[in-house]
C-alpha cells in the first residue's frame, strides 16, 4: 500500500492526527457502516483518545478544507481515529487484510511523526541563524549608513559658498 495515499487522508483535528471512518473503510476495503458496527461492539477498546466523532463545525470545516461533497450519504458527522484507535482497529477487524494495512498506516504515522520532528528543529536551527545574521548585519547597515553620511558632508562642504579672506598675489 502507498504511504502516500494513507498521508493525504490523515488529518489534523483537536490538535491530533487522525484518520476518520470512511477513509479507513476504503482501505480495509470494507462498508464504513460495517466498520462502525465493529467499532460500536468493541466501545471498550476505543476510549476517548483513541477515537472521537467529530462535532458539526469540525465536519463542516474538514469538508470545506478538502474536496469531500456537503451533500448525501452521511446524517452523522464521521468518527476520527488516532493513531492508537488505528492500531485497535486490526483486533476488532481480524482480517489479514486489516492487518497488512494496518501495519502500512503505523508506518505512515511514524514517517509524519518523523517529518514533525525534523521539521521544528530545521526551524529552530533557521531561526537561530536568522538571529545571529540579522545582528550581523544591523551592523553592517549601520557602517554603510555612518559613511554614506560622512560623504554626504563632504559634498555638502564642497558646495558650500566659501567665505574668508581672499588671498591676493602681491609680489
Amino acid at each position: 500500500m502507498e504511504l502516500e495515499i494513507i498521508r493525504s487522508r490523515i488529518h489534523s483535528i483537536r490538535e491530533q492526527q487522525v484518520m476518520l471512518d470512511f477513509d479507513l473503510a476504503e482501505l480495509y476495503e470494507v462498508e464504513t457502516r460495517t466498520l462502525n458496527q465493529a467499532v460500536k461492539r468493541n466501545l471498550q477498546r476505543f476510549p476517548e483518545d483513541f477515537m472521537f466523532q467529530l462535532d458539526a463545525d469540525e465536519w463542516s470545516d474538514l469538508k470545506s478544507r478538502s474536496v469531500m461533497s456537503s451533500w448525501g450519504g452521511r446524517r452523522t458527522p464521521p468518527y476520527a481515529f488516532t493513531e492508537q484507535g488505528v492500531s485497535m482497529l486490526s483486533s476488532v477487524l481480524n482480517s489479514e487484510k486489516a492487518i497488512r494495512v494496518n501495519i502500512a498506516i503505523m508506518r505512515a504515522f511514524v514517517l509524519m511523526r518523523q517529518f514533525a520532528l525534523s521539521h521544528t528543529e530545521l526551524t529552530r536551527q533557521l531561526k537561530e541563524l536568522e538571529q545571529r545574521y540579522d545582528r550581523q548585519f544591523n551592523d553592517i547597515f549601520e557602517a554603510i549608513g555612518y559613511l554614506m553620511e560622512g560623504e554626504k558632508r563632504a559634498q555638502e562642504l564642497k558646495s558650500r559658498k566659501q567665505i574668508g579672506f581672499k588671498q591676493t598675489d602681491k609680489d
